[in-house]
């Protein structure tokens, strides 16, 4: 039996690091930290692909982007998405809608979501009322309620291209 539509979710995280920025939806984000990672480290990016990934059960972005391979090595994450809409499309599917919620105390988030929701929107060849972007903090608990790291989740529904 096949489905006209598929959903997947994903999640990823990053601990802060030295730097001056982090890089969220494709965004530059000025910050008093960067994060550890091998890639740009854009959380929001990698949890979308996990997403993607996963509803079509094609695995994570650790399978197809691993942090082992030097290629990736600072590489910038929207080369990732672009490559997981690929996969999609090859397979006969697109995202219908995705909605992603970055999870930090800072930097704070709203006023760049438009800005990574056209990015998300272009690199998905989506309309930007088909993609979400809002943030959260954790009340000051947890790892990113103590300022060290971000993190965000990701819903994503594919339907038949």
């Amino acid at each position: 039996m096949s489905s006209e539509f598929r959903i997947g979710q994903g999640y990823d995280v990053h601990a802060f690091g030295d730097g001056d920025h982090v890089v969220l939806g494709g965004v530059r984000i000025p910050h008093a930290r960067g994060v550890l990672a091998h890639s740009d480290g854009d959380v929001v990016i990698h949890a979308l692909c996990d997403a993607l990934l996963g509803a079509l059960a094609l695995g994570d972005i650790g399978v197809h982007f691993p942090p082992s391979d030097p290629r990736w090595k600072d590489a910038d994450s929207r080369m990732f998405l672009r490559h997981v809409d690929g996969l999609l499309r090859e397979r006969g599917w697109r995202a219908g809608n995705v909605d992603i919620t970055v999870v930090c105390e800072r930097p704070k988030v709203a006023a760049h979501a438009p800005a990574m929701r056209a990015n998300l929107a272009a690199d998905l060849g989506i309309d930007v009322d088909a993609v979400s972007v809002k943030a959260t903090t954790s009340e000051k608990l947890g790892f990113t309620g103590r300022g060290e790291g971000l993190a965000a989740t990701a819903v994503a529904l594919l339907v038949r291209a």
